[in-house]
């Protein structure tokens, strides 16, 4: 049985909210790379991306980061080199943080690249974490429990969020 926890609208108003939180922290600065983590994380940060190139004069730079979440220790990649986002502004985006796993393994590989501020925005935190990690901008802090799953689902006019 699914369990609808956010509609279409709900997340466009909480992406534009991550958005402004976003631009907040990051108003003086000129350049920012939004790196999502590959499948709905990076569609949620392209989400945010368009909504900052709309309220702010910052120059968005989009990178997917691409992890196995199954074994977060292989080898991470970027669409971007670490040239591209060293000693730059960097917030990594994730749809769902659960267990802290994807976003601490991604986490840990940015930081072999000096960056200058370093931020994590997830749509949905699950307050199970198993690593000390924590989301600096978040849609929406749901708590569940172990054997519930949250999905997120990104289409064109029809995103929704639902609990299984």
């Amino acid at each position: 049985m699914q369990h609808i926890i956010l509609t279409h609208t709900e997340i466009e108003h909480k992406t534009k909210r991550i958005a402004y939180q976003i631009y907040e922290t990051f108003a003086n600065d000129s350049e920012l790379v939004i790196a999502g983590i590959s499948n709905s994380g990076f569609t949620f940060a392209q989400k945010i991306a368009k909504q900052l190139e709309t309220i702010s004069d910052i120059k968005i730079i989009i990178c997917e980061v691409n992890i196995n979440k199954q074994k977060p220790s292989e080898p991470i990649t970027t669409s971007l080199n670490s040239d591209e986002y060293a000693n730059k502004n960097l917030v990594l985006v994730d749809d769902v943080l659960n267990s802290g796993a994807t976003l601490i393994y991604a986490i840990k590989h940015f930081l072999n690249v000096p960056l200058n501020k370093f931020k994590t925005a997830v749509l949905i935190d699950r307050n199970h974490k198993k690593y000390p990690v924590k989301a600096d901008f978040k849609g929406l802090s749901l708590s569940t429990s172990l054997q519930e799953h949250v999905q997120v689902v990104f289409e064109e006019n029809n995103s929704y969020v639902y609990l299984s």
